[in-house]
């Protein structure tokens, strides 16, 4: 866990920092669109990361009008294209083994 992820700030902090209301935060958990983690005295708690999400929902919604439903479709579509890259990595990783591989084999076969 980088320092970024440790949950540190309690709910009004965190809202204080952001710019949003205590109540906003808590239809966010409510909604899915941002729930928190929760200390031994189930006390929410925000990371670091956590704000930057939240701000970056805050800029969505102000900046550029977009509703919790569209905010909720760009997240999914955001997680899917962080999964498509990670799959093109693998990939493009197994295509470098595999002509290594190939380029090997050739190797040996022009010596025989």
């Amino acid at each position: 866990m980088t320092n970024n992820d440790v949950p540190r700030y309690v709910i009004s902090v965190a809202a204080r920092m952001v710019g949003i209301p205590t109540y906003t935060l808590r239809y966010y958990e409510k909604v899915g669109i941002m729930v928190p983690s929760r200390s031994r005295g189930n006390l929410r708690l925000y990371s670091d990361r956590d704000l930057i999400f939240l701000r970056r929902v805050k800029t969505l919604m102000e900046d550029l009008g977009i509703n919790l439903a569209g905010i909720e479709v760009i997240l999914r579509m955001t997680q899917r294209v962080r999964e498509l890259q990670h799959q093109v990595e693998e990939l493009e990783s197994e295509l470098r083994r595999l002509r290594e591989t190939e380029s090997r084999f050739q190797g040996q076969g022009q010596t025989q």
